[in-house]
């Protein structure tokens, strides 16, 4: 390629931000050349690599704004460990028709259960089906609104999580909160009620909730809707954090030859 068109072609690619081209348009054309491909092929190849570099790095922002603390997949939770757990409902949940029919999912289940393993990695599953996913912990919301309060801005952060198509609450029961917080949380999940789905990871039975929010009417309205066609998954497996430091402070003893 003659020196003058190269540096055309690429300032025209950085105009047009066809990153992915400019990055491959060399090494796909000597080969083009080496193998006699068509002009037709040659070109498909080069929008395809753009469309594929764009695919990804949608992927990449939406994994980001998730803010999800730490990225897990369903491929690394260890189903051997986690008794009683029906896959066959994992497996569907993760192709998100629970997303189309704007229901919730609550995991229900002792600390060291990985539960937040499976609300991420049920995420993780929602973005690569291009979906706007949020992850936050209940204590930090309740906190977020609290203070949005005091500047009259709950609207905005309201308006803000609607436009998530998932909405993940981490910790629920963890980390106690005021009346206030109890309403300001359960306006924002009555705002979501069947408009887009929740996924809850929660340590505390249904029936302690009233400890935490306070008001039994209140508790009694928010988990009618909470609930209201939601799969509701049971971790009652033993803890996966404490099986592992029980290995390592009581490693088995291996057997003599």
């Amino acid at each position: 390629m003659k020196p003058a068109t190269e540096a055309l072609l690429t300032e025209y690619l950085k105009q047009l931000k066809l990153t992915a081209i400019l990055r491959s348009y060399a090494a796909r054309a000597r080969e083009a050349r080496n193998t006699g491909s068509d002009y037709e092929d040659f070109l498909l190849s080069l929008i395809e690599s753009e469309l594929e570099a764009r695919a990804d790095n949608r992927l990449k922002r939406r994994i980001r704004d998730a803010r999800f603390p730490i990225i897990k997949t369903m491929e690394g939770f260890n189903f051997e460990e986690a008794e009683g757990l029906d896959r066959r409902l994992i497996r569907e949940m993760a192709e998100g028709t629970y997303i189309q029919e704007k229901r919730n999912i609550i995991f229900v289940g002792k600390t060291g259960t990985e539960k937040t393993h499976l609300a991420t990695a049920l995420g993780l599953e929602v973005c690569r089906k291009r979906i706007r996913t949020r992850f936050v912990t209940v204590a930090g919301l309740v906190n977020e609104l609290i203070e949005a309060r005091s500047e009259r801005a709950v609207s905005r952060i309201i308006q803000k999580m609607s436009r998530f198509g998932l909405l993940i609450l981490d910790e629920l029961g963890y980390v106690p909160f005021s009346r206030e917080g109890s309403q300001l949380l359960f306006q924002l999940l009555a705002e979501r009620y069947e408009r887009a789905s929740i996924i809850i990871t929660t340590n505390l039975g249904f029936a302690d909730w009233t400890q935490l929010f306070g008001d039994p009417t209140l508790t009694a309205a928010l988990l009618d809707r909470l609930t209201h066609k939601a799969h509701i998954v049971m971790c009652n497996w033993d803890s996966y954090r404490l099986k592992e430091s029980l290995k390592k402070k009581f490693p088995a003893k291996k057997d003599k030859e």
